[in-house]
């Protein structure tokens, strides 16, 4: 939780929050967003996180949970959140973000997804420019 967004009552609206569709599965054998994410823009951003989103789509897995809806739960669990912009391209897509909005993830999997994602640290210290 961000202390100085409660106390000035600062909402946070997350643009693109699966990261452009990597936080929804790209990994996965045979996903047609992989295939997508693994050229151009996609492809950088990959490189660098490649091993954090792999570790988050096995534990999705192991809880039965598709990625991007995990995604956007976590983010609409964080009370600084107000809502995440969403960018669905399919209805298949938009029916995942609203599965999201009722899924209420366990806190042990809160707690492996705050180690897999970290955070840079302390806010506002840890956000400043």
């Amino acid at each position: 939780m961000i202390p100085a967004a409660r106390a000035y009552g600062l909402a946070v609206l997350p643009w693109s929050p699966l990261h452009g569709g990597m936080l929804a599965g790209v990994l996965a054998a045979g996903s047609s967003e992989g295939k997508r994410r693994h050229a151009g823009r996609g492809a950088h951003s990959l490189l660098g996180h490649a091993d954090q989103v792999r570790r988050f789509e096995h534990v999705c897995a192991q809880h039965g949970l598709a990625p991007a809806e995990v995604s956007l739960a976590w983010l609409i669990s964080r009370p600084e959140v107000t809502a995440p912009v969403i960018g669905p391209r399919t209805v298949e897509q938009l029916e995942s973000a609203l599965r999201a909005i009722r899924l209420r993830l366990p806190d042990s999997l809160t707690k492996e997804l705050e180690e897999i994602f970290p955070g840079p640290g302390p806010a506002p210290e840890s956000f400043a420019w």
